[in-house]
């Protein structure tokens, strides 16, 4: 059984910074990719970042040069760093792992607000 907990959300203000993590565990013999998607209330899930096994990433259009990616492949971890959060930022954050089957964690909230 495949497990995937995110950790680091929170109440943050414009133009502040927050780090997301999110650890997978269990039976895994090879991850194709992690990422992230994100969900406001009453808009339709949309992704956020992904890397893949060979570290190729890919943002969505509304947090290029903003949000950054990373993972540490030995810990089955992957990192979203995110820069200069506008409040259009708020949702909650959604991270998945892509072995054959995709394998989803329960979300973390995200709130940027003053």
């Amino acid at each position: 059984q495949v497990q995937v907990v995110e950790s680091g959300g929170g109440l943050v203000q414009p133009g502040g910074s927050l780090r997301l993590s999110c650890t997978t565990s269990g039976i895994i013999f090879s991850i194709r990719a992690m990422g992230w998607y994100r969900q406001a209330p009453g808009k339709e899930r949309e992704l956020v970042a992904a890397i893949s096994k060979l570290r190729k990433t890919n943002y969505g259009d509304s947090v290029k040069g903003r949000f950054t990616i990373s993972r540490d492949i030995a810990k089955n971890t992957v990192y979203l760093q995110m820069d200069s959060l506008k409040p259009e930022d708020t949702a909650i954050y959604y991270c998945y792992v892509q072995l054959v089957d995709k394998y989803w964690g329960q979300g973390t909230q995200v709130t940027v607000s003053s």
